[in-house]
C-alpha cells in the first residue's frame, strides 16, 4: 500500500522501498532553504487572494500558519521527515496537518519545480550579499595596512627569482586588485540570480490567472525570468557563482601561499601569529602555518564543487530532471567553505607582523635595482640593448667580487661606461628605485598611500 504520507502518491498503488526514500531524499541538506521556501509560499498564497484564486481567509490562514512552521523549524521543534523527501514537501504536509483543508491549496499554480529554484535563488542572493559584505572587511583590512607598509621595501619576485624591489603596501594593494574583481564578479552574479521563476509551474506555466510581477516583488526580485520553460531549467545562476567563488578561492590560495613563503624561518619577512598556528606531535620547536594551508588546500575544493555542478548540467535535456537535486550540496558546500576561509582571513590578517629589516635586506638580494642602472644609462641618451649589455657585465662583476650595485665605486663603474657619473648612487639603491617609479599603479611609496586611500574610499562607499 502507498504511504498515507506521500503528497504524489496520486497515481501510484505501491509506496516507494525504504531503499528508494532513503536514496532519493534530500530533506537532510535541502532544508536549509526552509526560510526561502516559507517566504516563497507567503508570497505565493498571498498573489493567489489578490487574483481571487483563493479565498482572503484561507490566504490568511495559510500564511498564519506557514509563520507557525518557521518558528518551530528555527527554535528546533519541527519533525523533519525523510518520508517526505525534501524541505518543500515537509513544510507542506506540516501545512495540512496543521489546518487541514486550506493547507491543500497552497500548491495551487505552482510546482515543486519552479518553488525549488525560487528559493535556490533567494538564498544565493542572500549568500552573495553575506560574502561580499566579508570581501568588503577584508579589503579594507588591507588598504589600511597597505597604508601603514607604503614605505615598507621587499623584494619582487618572478619565477621565484629576485626581480625589482617594491614596497609591502604595492603587495598588499596587489592582493585588493585580486579580490576587487571577485567582489564586482560576485556582484554580477547576483544582477543574474535576481530572477523570479515563481508561475513558471512545472515548465509550461499556469492556467490560473496569477500575478508573477506581484510575487517577484514580494519576495525583492528584481524582474521575472520571460520564459517558464527556461526558469525551471536554469542552473546557470549557481554554477555561475561557484565560478565565481572558485576564482575568488584560487586567489585566497595564492595570497595563502606568499603568507606561507614569507613566514618560512630561512625568510622570516612576517610572524603570522600563533592563534594561526600549530605545533607538531613530534618535533617540538614547529610552528605550523596550518591555517594558511588549508585555505590554500580548500581551494581545490572549491574547484570540485564547480566540475560537479558543470557536470550535473552537461547534456541535461529541458526542462527539470531529478539530477538537479544534486546541485544543492556542492552549492551548499561552496557558500560554506569561501565564507569560511573570508572569516578566518579576516581574523588573520591584522596579527601579522612584519619585519621591515629582513625585506630590506632581501630585496638587495640579486641585484634588483639592475634595471634602473639600464634605465640610467638610457637616461644618458644609451640605446636600451646597448645599456643592458652594460649593466649584465655590471652584474657578472658583482657577481665575481660578491658584492652589490650600489657599493661599486664610482671609478669602477666608469669603467663600464663614461656616462656614469656620481648622480648614479641616486637611481640603484632601493631608496632610489622606489622612488622613480611615481606613476599610477606604481610602488613609489607616495602612490602606494594614494592607491590605498582611493581604493579604501571606492570599498566604504560601496559597503555604506
Amino acid at each position: 500500500m502507498i504511504k498515507k504520507g506521500n503528497l504524489w502518491s496520486g497515481r501510484f498503488s505501491a509506496s516507494p522501498s525504504d531503499l528508494m526514500e532513503k536514496f532519493s531524499q534530500s530533506v537532510s541538506f535541502d532544508k536549509r532553504l526552509y526560510k526561502h521556501d516559507i517566504a516563497g509560499s507567503i508570497a505565493h498564497v498571498e498573489m493567489l487572494a489578490a487574483k481571487g484564486i483563493i479565498s482572503n481567509a484561507e490566504s490568511e490562514k495559510i500564511r498564519d500558519a506557514l509563520k507557525e512552521i518557521l518558528d518551530e523549524i528555527e527554535s528546533g521543534r519541527f519533525l523533519w521527515s525523510v518520508e517526505q523527501e525534501d524541505v518543500h514537501m515537509n513544510i507542506e504536509s506540516a501545512l495540512i496537518e496543521k489546518i487541514g483543508e486550506a493547507g491543500k491549496k497552497l500548491h495551487t499554480g505552482r510546482s515543486r519545480n519552479d518553488q525549488v529554484s525560487t528559493d535556490m535563488r533567494l538564498y544565493l542572493m542572500e549568500e552573495i550579499n553575506s560574502i561580499c559584505g566579508l570581501l568588503n572587511a577584508v579589503q579594507l583590512e588591507l588598504t589600511h595596512r597597505a597604508g601603514q607598509e607604503s614605505g615598507t621595501i621587499m623584494p619582487g619576485w618572478t619565477h621565484m627569482q629576485p626581480a625589482q624591489p617594491v614596497t609591502f603596501g604595492h603587495h598588499l594593494l596587489a592582493w585588493n586588485e585580486m579580490l576587487d574583481r571577485d567582489y564586482r564578479r560576485l556582484r554580477d552574479c547576483y544582477e543574474r540570480t535576481n530572477e523570479s521563476p515563481l508561475g513558471s509551474a512545472a515548465l509550461a506555466g499556469t492556467g490560473y490567472p496569477i500575478d508573477r510581477e506581484m510575487t517577484a516583488s514580494r519576495l525583492g526580485f528584481g524582474r521575472v525570468m520571460v520564459n517558464s520553460l527556461d526558469a525551471v531549467s536554469d542552473r546557470d545562476f549557481a554554477i555561475e557563482f561557484a565560478s565565481c567563488s572558485a576564482i575568488l578561492m584560487i586567489h585566497l590560495s595564492r595570497i595563502a601561499e606568499e603568507l606561507v613563503l614569507w613566514s618560512m624561518p630561512s625568510l622570516e619577512y612576517i610572524d603570522l601569529g600563533e592563534n594561526f598556528c600549530t605545533g607538531s606531535s613530534i618535533m617540538p620547536q614547529k610552528k605550523n602555518p596550518d591555517v594558511a594551508e588549508l585555505i590554500r588546500g580548500k581551494s581545490g575544493r572549491a574547484t570540485g564543487n564547480l566540475v560537479t555542478l558543470l557536470m550535473i548540467m552537461k547534456a541535461q535535456p529541458l526542462a527539470y530532471n531529478r539530477d538537479n537535486q544534486e546541485d544543492k550540496e556542492p552549492l551548499f558546500d561552496q557558500v560554506d567553505t569561501v565564507k569560511t576561509c573570508l572569516e578566518v582571513f579576516l581574523s588573520m590578517l591584522p596579527g601579522i607582523e612584519v619585519f621591515p629589516d629582513n625585506m630590506a635586506k632581501a630585496a638587495l638580494i640579486g641585484h634588483q635595482t639592475a634595471t634602473d642602472l639600464a634605465d640610467y644609462l638610457v637616461d644618458k641618451q644609451i640605446p636600451f640593448r646597448d645599456a643592458y649589455k652594460i649593466v649584465g657585465r655590471i652584474v657578472a662583476y658583482t657577481i665575481w667580487n660578491n658584492t652589490h650595485l650600489h657599493e661599486i665605486p664610482l671609478k669602477k663603474l666608469r669603467e663600464f661606461s663614461e656616462k656614469i657619473d656620481s648622480d648614479v648612487f641616486e637611481t640603484i639603491t632601493l631608496d632610489g628605485s622606489l622612488s622613480r617609479r611615481n606613476h599610477v599603479g606604481g610602488t613609489a611609496p607616495i602612490q602606494v598611500r594614494k592607491a590605498a586611500q582611493k581604493a579604501a574610499k571606492k570599498i566604504k562607499s560601496r559597503s555604506a
